[in-house]
């Protein structure tokens, strides 16, 4: 395992420090400044900051220069995922496309497609959602059931897709979805399924916003009702989407969890000061719990580093993606709880002795969703268990 950065990854670190520091306004960094600007309006900053990042090139940071990327090598991005978190740098709103669709295009998309979804992308122009998951289809995504009915009359050669998704971040400002398809009648679990580009602002397709426990609405649902799809839309080979949708997912196997232990450490330091300020810093149970879950970020921050080392070695890490998920989530899902135990009643409280808990409150509500989406933990268990040791079903 290297602890270390190249010089040339270290200049990169100064260069993109400096950029951060010119272009984030202070009261972006203030607690609850992106709440306080509600969902339609926090999307419409942080997507034209964003734009203004890639046009600076600080965007693609790995991608190959002939996409728009930087050509930078997996400590830069490393680095990168670091310094935006230490920033304070506002969340992306294109991660899926950015994480997940791009590198599948630049892989096994046709030149046109390359084209058309690669740059608009990366500068924002085209925000993408997911469809995968669905009402009856979660964990177990060979489940889907939203068909696409190819109708070649007049002078289009379409399919008509009708069905449902469920949980698709960012739905109601999603302007493409890339979605799991059952293109061919009677198919049964992974076959026959395609992996459909479709536009949703046309007719036949409704997003609905999903309003959480912490009040956003991240997630929405949406409908196909008739909704056309030009066959050429198609991202690899018709009826082989599910051999796409694992390519697709293989992507996230790059990721060390930097930016999570980066952010999970800034995270912690902000508990252990309410402890500090509430005098429960003095309470031996709570005192334990802090140190056992800070143990638990160190793992992780480690786990991190011999994942970075992997793959600047060329290392297909595989299956054991599954762990690092594993790892980060459940680390999580602890440091939250022990925030909990360090308020004790007053958790339901939104401040106390002048300390605005809202915003903490609300990282504390999304940390019980970490262990279920992304693969729950009971399948990254079974992966893990499976692929990765060896044991029998």
């Amino acid at each position: 395992m290297d602890l270390t950065y190249t010089q040339a990854e270290e200049d990169f670190r100064r260069e993109l420090r400096s950029w951060l520091q010119a272009n984030i306004p202070p009261e972006w960094t203030r607690p609850g400044f992106w709440e306080s600007l509600g969902d339609d309006e926090s999307f419409r900053v942080r997507r034209d900051w964003e734009r203004d990042k890639a046009l600076a090139g600080f965007a693609g940071i790995s991608w190959p220069t002939e996409y728009g990327g930087r050509g930078g090598t997996p400590g830069m991005k490393a680095i990168y995922d670091e310094e935006t978190v230490q920033a304070n740098a506002p969340r992306t709103v294109n991660a899926l496309g950015l994480t997940f669709l791009a590198p599948t295009v630049m892989a096994i998309g046709s030149d046109a497609q390359k084209k058309e979804i690669i740059g608009p992308l990366l500068r924002n122009e085209v925000i993408w959602c997911q469809g995968f998951s669905e009402p009856g289809a979660g964990s177990d995504l060979a489940a889907i059931s939203t068909r696409g009915v190819r109708d070649g009359s007049g002078e289009s050669d379409d399919f008509v897709v009708n069905g449902q998704k469920v949980w698709t971040t960012n739905a109601v400002h999603g302007d493409k979805i890339f979605a799991m398809v059952r293109t061919e009648p009677g198919s049964q679990r992974h076959r026959g399924i395609s992996m459909l580009l479709i536009d949703m602002h046309q007719p036949g397709v409704d997003a609905r916003p999903l309003k959480q426990m912490s009040g956003a609405s991240e997630f929405g649902e949406v409908f196909f009702d008739d909704a056309r799809v030009p066959v050429t839309d198609s991202l690899g080979d018709i009826g082989d989407g599910w051999r796409t949708a694992m390519l697709l997912l293989s992507f996230e196997r790059g990721a060390s969890g930097i930016a999570q232990y980066t952010e999970f450490r800034r995270q912690y330091d902000e508990i252990a000061a309410v402890a500090r300020k509430l005098g429960r810093d003095r309470d031996p149970v709570v005192r334990d719990e802090l140190a056992r879950v800070l143990t638990e970020l160190e793992c992780l921050r480690l786990h991190a580093m011999h994942v970075l080392t992997q793959v600047e070695q060329g290392r297909d890490l595989g299956f054991e993606a599954s762990m690092t998920k594993l790892q980060w989530s459940e680390a999580f899902q602890d440091l939250w709880e022990v925030y909990d135990h360090v308020l004790g009643e007053d958790a339901t409280l939104d401040a106390v002795d002048g300390i605005d808990l809202r915003p903490l409150h609300a990282q504390a509500m999304w940390s019980r969703s970490v262990t279920i989406w992304g693969g729950s933990s009971q399948v990254q268990r079974n992966v893990t268990a499976e692929r990765v040791l060896g044991l029998p079903r």
